[in-house]
């Protein structure tokens, strides 16, 4: 961040409020651990946390917004703004029911209770498709100490409501008729970051923007964005790969999606004409989306499975996101780590469709057929998805990129030697590595206590380390490490794992390469050629990392339709 923001410091009239409510200004060394700060906004008030050691403000505002329209700052408030519990969520269909509300464009700010300042900030993005999610899934109460470090979640719009690339909506700036009004939001939160962050004993030349999963592929595509130039210094991406939508494609999806409420609504009498209707630029059309219930439209295209054909987003618009995406010669070229499981897919096998309902009652384990489908499907797929979080996002960027990237690979979880409930059913999953940040764990019902052996503490010891070492300096290294190596073209990584009784971290390669993870699939003989062909077509196709796989199915459509 390398702006300079210059604020007027606000005083309270009551001489005992003056004195916990500033910003500290008696030393430039010290933090004042008050849980009553002033920001530009007004006053707010946080809490301690006795018991992580953490000062914490949560459910902070750092923007308004209408409705598919650019974020602007927040008014100004008189009061004190109460910061003791979490802001309400974005809305979304969760769990097969709306929750959360409209437009909560809020951020929560979790520090060490200490009195060092100038600390490195880091900005989290939540999961969840960019559909689902809140700022809560890594809380970083347990975080902040073991990073030294002030931590910011950030809780921005989802859905349709985050993203949406019809013609009738482009009435507003060239930024805000991007579509991509997710983005939008987190670049103000990052703006929010740099005018306030110091305020709380961060250093605003000093932040690292980070997400996970939807979160990870946000921050790759903000790399390549101008409206995202000079607002961070570091960048990670926790399984997030480079996904990007076309624009004309996505209106087809949007429009299609939403043409049966347009039909609901007697406005139209097919779901087709609802479509083309859609698809106009015109007032009507805009009036009749912004009148829109948000309860109605949150649920749309809820069925994406992280595909993009379902759910487009993260539209190449020319303006946020270049029209060559990640083909750009022109990044904001910061030092980047890319964190991935091994076994990233195994989560999204056991929920679909084809295999959901007997991995939850345990028959798909007690059936040898739907078994070798579910391990196919596993296996191959979390290759695929490992390479598209990390290796081969290297390899898009190489030659182009100049910063330091470097790269882990989680095999903990994959060992039924060291975890036999994990290596059975999910293994080393997408998300693995936030078991090993947060107590208690998101998924502490699939790890059980695979993750309380003296190895994975000391694993998860050795990682919270290189992220502190990171956050730091852009370099995870210190001399109490083994060296994490930088990514060349010789594919260098850091493979994560541990027994029972010990880390097992090490320098690797992974120069597998997604022509090798096909030639393995098709000499694969635990299925017959026809179970595997619909395995590969209906359930690890259109996936964000299944791009390879798709292009040889497509080949044989385009070949059969030219015989």
């Amino acid at each position: 961040m390398k702006k300079t923001i210059m604020g007027l410091i606000a005083f309270s009239a009551v001489l005992t409020l003056t004195a916990c409510s500033h910003k500290s200004t008696e030393s430039a060394d010290t933090f004042n651990q008050s849980t009553t700060q002033t920001i530009e906004t007004g006053n707010i008030k946080g809490k301690k946390d006795t018991e992580n050691n953490a000062l914490e403000w949560l459910g902070v505002p750092y923007a308004q917004a209408e409705r598919w329209q650019a974020p602007k700052e927040v008014d100004k408030w008189d009061d004190t703004f109460d910061a003791t519990e979490y802001g309400e969520k974005d809305i979304q269909f969760s769990n097969n029911e709306v929750v959360g509300s409209e437009n909560e464009l809020n951020l929560d700010i979790v520090r060490p209770d200490t009195d060092e300042t100038d600390l490195p900030v880091l900005v989290f993005l939540h999961g969840g498709n960019n559909q689902t999610g809140h700022a809560q899934e890594i809380k970083g109460n347990t975080l902040a100490n073991d990073l030294n470090a002030v931590y910011v979640s950030v809780n921005y719009r989802l859905g349709a409501l985050g993203f949406n690339p019809l013609d009738a909506l482009k009435t507003g700036s060239d930024e805000e008729n991007s579509g991509n009004f997710a983005l939008l939001d987190i670049a103000q939160a990052l703006d929010w970051v740099e005018k306030n962050i110091e305020t709380f004993g961060g250093n605003k030349d000093n932040v690292t923007l980070a997400g996970f999963s939807a979160g990870g592929r946000d921050v790759m595509a903000t790399l390549i964005s101008p409206t995202f130039k000079g607002k961070y210094d570091k960048a990670i991406s926790f399984s997030g790969g480079m996904t990007l939508s076309d624009e004309e494609e996505s209106q087809e999806i949007f429009a299609t999606a939403i043409a049966p409420l347009v039909v609901e609504d007697g406005l139209q009498p097919t779901e087709e004409d609802a479509k083309n209707w859609l698809l106009e630029d015109n007032n009507e059309v805009a009036d009749y989306l912004k009148n829109l219930s948000a309860d109605r439209l949150a649920p749309l295209m809820g069925n994406a499975g992280i595909r993009m054909s379902v759910f487009p987003h993260l539209y190449k618009d020319g303006t946020v996101i270049p029209e060559e995406g990640f083909e750009t010669e022109t990044f904001n070229d910061v030092p980047l780590m890319l964190v991935t499981g091994t076994n990233e897919f195994s989560l999204f096998i056991a929920s679909d469709e084809r295999f959901a309902e007997d991995f939850n009652s345990g028959d798909l384990f007690q059936d040898e057929q739907k078994q070798a489908e579910f391990d196919y499907s596993r296996n191959y797929g979390g290759q695929l998805y490992r390479l598209s979080n990390g290796v081969d996002s290297a390899r898009k960027l190489a030659g182009k990129y100049n910063s330091d990237i470097y790269i882990s690979e989680i095999f903990y979880g994959d060992d039924s030697n060291v975890t036999p409930q994990l290596a059975s059913t999910l293994g080393a999953f997408h998300g693995i590595f936030k078991a090993m940040l947060q107590t208690p764990s998101n998924y502490a019902a699939f790890i059980g206590e695979e993750f309380d052996n003296d190895g994975a503490k000391d694993m998860s010891s050795d990682f919270k380390a290189y992220l502190k070492n990171f956050l730091a300096s852009g370099n995870p290294n210190d001399k109490n490490l083994v060296n994490w190596p930088k990514w060349s073209e010789q594919s260098e990584v850091l493979s994560i794992s541990a027994t029972e009784n010990a880390k097992d971290i090490k320098a690797a390669t992974d120069s597998e390469t997604a022509s090798d993870i096909l030639e393995k699939m098709q000499a694969d003989a635990t299925l017959s050629e026809g179970v595997k062909n619909e395995l590969n077509t209906t359930v690890l196709s259109g996936r964000w990392f299944s791009a390879p796989l798709d292009e040889i199915y497509s080949s044989q459509e385009e070949q059969v339709v030219k015989n």
